[in-house]
């Protein structure tokens, strides 16, 4: 089966790397017109979509970039709100509050901002596709994740409000949950995580995939083929889902150690 994507119109926001790019490359393999933005500029700069900067949790920024998308559409499509920051590792009495607040705005707030740029002209069409980025992390508790995880579940949440809110307008809306993707984010949590626990992060990382039920990390692309899947056609009759691609993520408290506390 050809999972084809001609014609439709798409956004990814953090498109310019890692899994967002990822995805940008498949929409237009399969025949997508593609924008991205983000807020790194070199990536935005090299980009070889229609890219553009934009803070997703910044209103007027949102508002900005998905004008200038509908400008050059003619309009939109899909949506892949992948735009989100890792937060802190620490445990909660650790955490300031300016942390805290930055993980919401960015990786929940800016999913609310940009779904509502674009559910009106959706509405319109009376069809549409909404992929919201959430984790394993908003599945099952991650320890030392407090914020990050707090946020991938109001993701599943607005998720599930958003395909019950816009089904009979034809939207279709699903989240997707990725495990651990590998790349230079895993290797900054790995680390930071493996030295709250004063352990070396190669012995951290296998300590984790102990909890996978495959035993492996999954890809950038991994993540992208099932979003292909479902923005196209053959997912027609999939709306409301929370869809893993982590290899079966079982736990994050691994029954070979504890979390350490701060002391």
């Amino acid at each position: 089966m050809k999972l084809d994507l001609t014609g439709k119109r798409a956004v990814v926001t953090a498109g310019g790397s890692g899994i967002g790019l990822a995805i940008a490359k498949a929409f237009a393999a399969a025949g997508a017109k593609v924008a991205i933005c983000d807020v790194d500029a070199d990536a935005v700069d090299n980009s070889s979509f229609f890219s553009r900067i934009c803070d997703v949790s910044d209103e007027v920024q949102v508002a900005t970039f998905f004008e200038a998308v509908k400008g050059e559409f003619g309009g939109i499509d899909i949506l892949v709100n992948n735009a989100g920051i890792a937060g802190p590792t620490k445990v909660v009495e650790n955490i300031s509050l300016a942390e805290w607040e930055r993980t919401l705005a960015v990786n929940v707030t800016g999913q609310f901002l940009c779904a509502r740029a674009v559910i009106p002209d959706m509405k319109k069409q009376r069809s549409g596709v909404i992929l919201n980025l959430s984790s394993t992390a908003g599945r099952m508790g991650m320890p030392l994740r407090g914020p990050y995880s707090a946020s991938k579940y109001a993701v599943r949440g607005l998720t599930d409000v958003l395909a019950i809110e816009l089904g009979e307008f034809g939207i279709r809306v699903n989240a997707l949950l990725p495990g651990m993707v590998a790349g230079p984010r895993l290797d900054k949590v790995v680390a930071e995580q493996a030295a709250a626990k004063n352990i070396p992060p190669d012995t951290y990382l296998q300590l984790m995939l102990h909890n996978v039920s495959l035993h492996t990390t999954v890809t950038p692309e991994d993540v992208a083929a099932t979003a292909v899947f479902l923005a196209s056609d053959a997912a027609s009759r999939i709306s409301g889902q929370s869809v893993g691609v982590c290899a079966n993520f079982e736990s994050y408290r691994s029954p070979l150690f504890e979390v350490v506390p701060d002391v």
